[in-house]
């Protein structure tokens, strides 16, 4: 009896959030956000003007970065700057492994800004998902981190060793199949 109550809430909940006034579904999304931020104790700022929290995490051993989440006309924003200010004469190289892995990437874009000389790893989507499901919140959020770090490791190495674009990506590709392998 108890688990049938608990999907009649479920439900119900589900058809409140489908029937909201349209002008505030991103206000009970942010808000959604907001308490996800607090229950996993994530060390957050939270800037209510932007419906925008940065966060920090590890995305290597050794190494930091600001995450930002946001909730922007009607989409959620996740954003991290994999690479920041690059050396100039390595632009063809960070354009070329930007388009490698956005030729690859289902989910998320990564982006180069050529004036401030970074990269960063954007996924966006539409806020309709996880305000209807607020477990689309984790799922976003966990596979942006997932990916940004593998976004981050290959824009180190064609930093730091100087490696091939087409390298980097293959070994990365090599590297995935074999944990696919692995977990098989």
């Amino acid at each position: 009896m108890k688990e049938f109550l608990q999907k009649i809430v479920y439900v119900l909940r589900r058809a409140y959030r489908i029937t909201i006034d349209f002008r505030s579904p991103e206000d009970v999304f942010w808000k959604d956000l907001k308490r996800y931020h607090a229950q996993a104790e994530y060390s957050s700022g939270i800037f209510e003007k932007e419906k925008t929290i940065e966060s920090n995490f590890g995305i290597s051993k050794d190494t930091s970065a600001t995450y930002y989440f946001q909730v922007d006309d009607g989409f959620f924003y996740c954003r991290v700057k994999v690479l920041q200010d690059f050396p100039s004469e390595f632009t063809p190289d960070v354009f070329i492994l930007a388009s490698h892995f956005n030729n690859l990437l289902n989910n998320g874009v990564v982006k180069v800004n050529t004036e401030s000389r970074y990269v960063e790893y954007q996924v966006k989507r539409d806020i309709l998902a996880p305000l209807l499901f607020t477990d689309e919140i984790h799922t976003q959020a966990f596979g942006h981190y997932r990916i940004s770090k593998d976004v981050y490791g290959a824009f180190k190495r064609l930093i730091e060793e100087q490696e091939s674009p087409a390298i980097i990506i293959a070994d990365l590709l090599r590297s995935k199949d074999n944990e696919k392998k692995t977990a098989e």
